[in-house]
């Protein structure tokens, strides 16, 4: 087992960043290059601060890693140096483990044990060494290629190829199913392809997983809109006639956005997607963007992830200014026991890599309207300093301005990055007869099946827009769902059932 008192030998230490002057002229990963040897011996000492504690809540479904990742085993195999080993362990729970290690939001390091107390230095650093695993793992040829030795004769459709589809699709096709994956968009990968900003994570990172899909057996046809009408595009009654069962991955990329504020019609006004989708094409080698920041005064509105792949973006545009606002108040830097107390997820203040780079963030603030500059475009923002409370009885969310003072920020292009409203509305959910929920998620029974006999949901489509690690994990038990609805038996694994929550204070 691990070492107990490793943490008190060795700093927690995060990877490594490239200079901000660099990072800011290209759009390569944020993380610098690091020569095998040092890196690998790096991680090690992280590994070692993994303790005996007893207790692993970090691979707790309801307060770490939905995957059930088994962390203390990998970490204490790569602490000794069993690259080969921890390779196994690793992809034994996870599909995608380059994935998670450079784009989730790590909750197992919230439910770690030594992240209970500041003075132990910190959580383990779980992603790094994750991602450690998965890069060695590639350098030293340990993944490979896994065909399914039997053929069940059966065939399964999956619509969407974002991280969920792909882990479901990989599943199937290892269990032996002939499975098929739609993507409408001209290149694989969903949000990791078009959504994910390329200095967070490169596409060549996408490309060898899905090469390896492919050597597998999985097929994948892109530019197809299943349930639509165009020349290439598969039909209701094809997709029912061609296949024994269906998984819909097809994501909640409704975007919300916030018609009621004046102006919002302005040009220059947009949703976060519209800006973040051209400028992944652009890194792909489709063209200039069509909205660009270059020269500009940038206004992101909302203070996730999403608006920070937007600032991000900006910046490398070459934004003349970048101002991120956020409706709530600034948070704590460290864990507020009271509010959000070890092992649920923190509320505290999360700065990413962009934001140590350039421009601004504001808190408490909420856009009172968008200025027309006269000729339809828009010019600046008008600011309030908000509060914002929910009401007790009907749960509603209110939004109050806390005087009457009014500031004014210039702004030629404004990105609003509010969230999902859920998934889109398309003909496919019309022709499989199905509705949305008032969240705006298609609903499941207990074996992910939807109300359509041997259609399947799964991902953000069932769950609501969420983390990647909860993409993969609901893909990994869809897959265990169909396999037994094809065969009357699975032995796949299933990480989580479709009522799954993480572990909060409500």
């Amino acid at each position: 087992m691990a070492d107990p008192s490793g943490f008190l030998k060795h700093e927690r230490k995060d990877a490594p960043k490239r200079p901000k002057p660099d990072r800011l002229a290209d759009w390569r990963e944020v993380y610098l290059d690091q020569e095998p040897a040092e890196r690998d011996k790096q991680v090690r000492g992280q590994a070692s601060r993994c303790m005996d504690c007893g207790i692993p809540f970090c691979h707790s479904g309801s307060a770490g890693c939905p995957l059930g990742n088994l962390i203390p085993e990998w970490n204490d195999l790569v602490r000794v140096g069993d690259w080969s080993a921890a390779s196994n362990r690793l992809h034994a729970t996870n599909n995608f483990p380059e994935f998670t290690g450079k784009l989730c939001p790590a909750p197992c390091e919230a439910a770690c044990v030594l992240a209970i107390n500041p003075l132990s230095g910190g959580a383990v650093a779980i992603k790094r060494v994750e991602e450690a695993i998965a890069e060695v793992s590639w350098e030293k040829d340990l993944i490979r290629p896994r065909q399914a030795i039997v053929s069940s004769g059966k065939k399964v459709a999956v619509v969407g190829s974002g991280p969920a589809g792909l882990a479901a699709a990989q599943q199937l096709t290892r269990a032996g199913h002939e499975v098929t994956v739609y993507e409408r968009d001209d290149r694989l990968g969903g949000l990791l392809r078009y959504g994910i900003p390329e200095f967070k994570m490169e596409k060549k990172v996408l490309d060898r997983r899905l090469a390896q899909l492919r050597e597998e057996g999985t097929r994948f046809v892109t530019g197809c809109e299943v349930g639509g009408s165009e020349p290439g595009d598969l039909s209701v009654e094809t997709l029912k006639a061609q296949y024994d069962a269906v998984v819909l991955a097809v994501g909640a990329l409704r975007g919300r956005d916030a018609p009621e504020i004046p102006g919002r019609a302005l040009n220059g006004v947009h949703l976060a997607m519209e800006h973040l989708v051209p400028a992944n094409k652009e890194c792909e080698g489709d063209g200039p963007t069509t909205i660009s920041a270059r020269g500009k005064h940038v206004i992101v509105i909302g203070g996730g992830d999403t608006g920070a792949d937007c600032y991000g973006t900006a910046t490398r545009q070459g934004a003349l200014s970048v101002t991120q606002l956020d409706q709530y108040p600034q948070p704590p830097t460290a864990r507020d026991d009271d509010r959000s107390p070890w092992p649920v997820w923190p509320w505290i203040l999360r700065t990413y890599p962009a934001h140590e780079e350039a421009g601004e963030r504001r808190f408490a603030v909420a856009v009172e309207s968008f200025v027309d500059d006269g000729e339809g475009n828009v010019r600046a923002v008008r600011l309030r300093e908000v509060r914002v409370r929910r009401d007790p009885v009907t749960g509603v969310r209110e939004v109050t301005p806390v005087n009457d003072h009014v500031e004014e920020l210039p702004a030629d292009l404004v990105l609003l990055a509010i969230g999902f409203e859920g998934v889109e509305h398309m003909p496919l959910l019309d022709g499989l007869g199905l509705s949305l929920t008032a969240r705006g998620t298609l609903s499941c029974g207990s074996d992910w099946q939807t109300r359509s006999e041997g259609v399947f949901v799964c991902g953000d489509a069932h769950r609501g827009a969420s983390l990647v690690v909860w993409a993969i994990a609901e893909g990994r038990s869809v897959a265990g769902a169909v396999d037994a609805f094809l065969t009357g038996h699975s032995d796949l694994p299933a990480p989580v059932i479709p009522t799954a929550l993480p572990l909060a204070v409500v």
